[in-house]
């Protein structure tokens, strides 16, 4: 259970780190994408307004008489810090800041040399994280951008996102832990029943077994009858709880398909009814039963007989001295429906879905002579879903009443 709940846990945290990464990094991959197209725009921008330099003088006089503006080189009309290099037979003649707010930045012809004695006349744009300086050099003239800001932005973004997954991961972790215990507690509980059940189990076939030993080894020595009666007891308290867990088994295999037919849902209940009158007279318990005639379901009669069986035996148990069970059987609109009824002590409060847990018992103290293991209500509720019905349990006015509905 713990390699279990361990499992879960790092499942829960490796998806969600991954879901914070994910997030974080489409941000700053959008971010910077920005910044980039912003910057090719403007690199373009200039360098399409110096268009004019590749005009001669009778071209620009033409421009003039259209009515064209002349070319003013010493513009400044960007925020961003962008500057114009003209060239001169390949060497720097002039420096140009087209950036509203800024002066001309004196390492900006040390940068255009470099860019010259490189010789590639290319766009180059390079890590808006780290690079100072992306730029666009052509025959005449090169347009750089001074990339300190987009820099800082882009750090100070950058920044964040790994503040926010730091905290994100403190989050991602308490939210792991949380939902991982969550999501095995049912797998916990029926972890934990089943090791009840195993313990009960195994409790309860070992004792059996040990008799059957001892009243063996005794009878070799003494040929009385009571040690045999001892033998067939024991081996008919084995016989009923491997018969329980192969019920269970059975149920449980959704692969496995029963017979459907319909049948008259009356006569199989008072058929029941009549297996157990010996039981009910021996205990001095009444029997009380209301069944409405030409009830037909289509069901697998064997699975129904034994849930009558079941719910009957249940209330008898579970009945006072000289106390009473009834069964009512009838119709309403759509539906069939199924209360068997006792009067005894009531369920706790807080264990009517419980008692049809499978390996859980009311009362924790071993019943032997009963031969009760927790399993047959369990049974009843399995049989019941099989045949897409519902059954419920509650105790008021000294009764306790299973109730079950079926659809027609």
């Amino acid at each position: 259970m713990k390699k279990l709940a361990s499992k879960t846990f790092f499942t829960l945290l490796i998806i969600l780190s991954l879901f914070l990464v994910t997030i974080l990094f489409i941000f700053n991959y959008q971010d910077y994408n920005k910044e980039k197209t912003s910057l090719l725009n403007n690199i373009n921008r200039l360098n399409n307004f110096l268009e004019p330099f590749d005009k001669d003088d009778n071209e620009i006089k033409e421009d003039y008489e259209k009515g064209k503006e002349p070319f003013d080189h010493n513009k400044k009309f960007m925020d961003a810090n962008m500057y114009t290099v003209l060239l001169e037979n390949g060497k720097v003649k002039e420096v140009v800041s087209h950036s509203i707010n800024e002066s001309v930045n004196e390492n900006i012809k040390e940068v255009a040399n470099n860019i010259i004695s490189e010789n590639n006349h290319k766009t180059y744009i390079g890590n808006l994280y780290f690079n100072r300086y992306s730029y666009k050099y052509t025959n005449n003239c090169i347009v750089i951008s001074d990339n300190y800001d987009i820099n800082n932005r882009l750090r100070h973004s950058l920044n964040v996102s790994i503040i926010i997954f730091v905290f994100g991961e403190i989050v991602c972790y308490a939210i792991s832990l949380v939902l991982s215990k969550w999501l095995i507690k049912p797998a916990e509980i029926s972890f934990n029943k089943q090791k009840e059940f195993i313990a009960d189990a195994s409790h309860e076939l070992k004792t059996p077994l040990a008799v059957i030993i001892a009243s063996s080894e005794a009878y070799e020595k003494d040929k009385d009858n009571k040690w045999l009666q001892n033998i067939k007891s024991e081996s008919e308290r084995m016989n009923s709880l491997i018969k329980n867990l192969l019920d269970l088994a059975k149920i449980d295999n959704e692969s496995y398909e029963v017979e459907m037919n319909t049948i008259d849902l009356s006569k199989l209940a008072l058929k029941s009814i009549l297996t157990l009158e010996s039981l009910m007279y021996e205990k001095n318990i009444h029997l009380e039963y209301n069944l409405d005639d030409d009830i037909n379901f289509k069901c697998n009669s064997d699975e129904i007989k034994q849930l009558l069986t079941i719910l009957l035996d249940n209330a008898i148990k579970h009945s006072v001295k000289d106390g009473k069970v009834i069964l009512d059987l009838y119709k309403n609109n759509d539906k069939i429906i199924l209360e068997v009824k006792n009067k005894g002590l009531p369920i706790p409060k807080g264990e009517e879905e419980k008692i049809f847990e499978r390996f859980y018992r009311v009362d924790k103290a071993r019943n032997r002579s009963d031969n009760r293991y927790g399993l047959g209500l369990a049974i009843a509720k399995s049989i019941v879903l099989r045949h897409n019905g519902i059954i419920s349990a509650s105790s008021e006015d000294d009764y306790t009443t299973f109730k079950v509905i079926f659809k027609k």
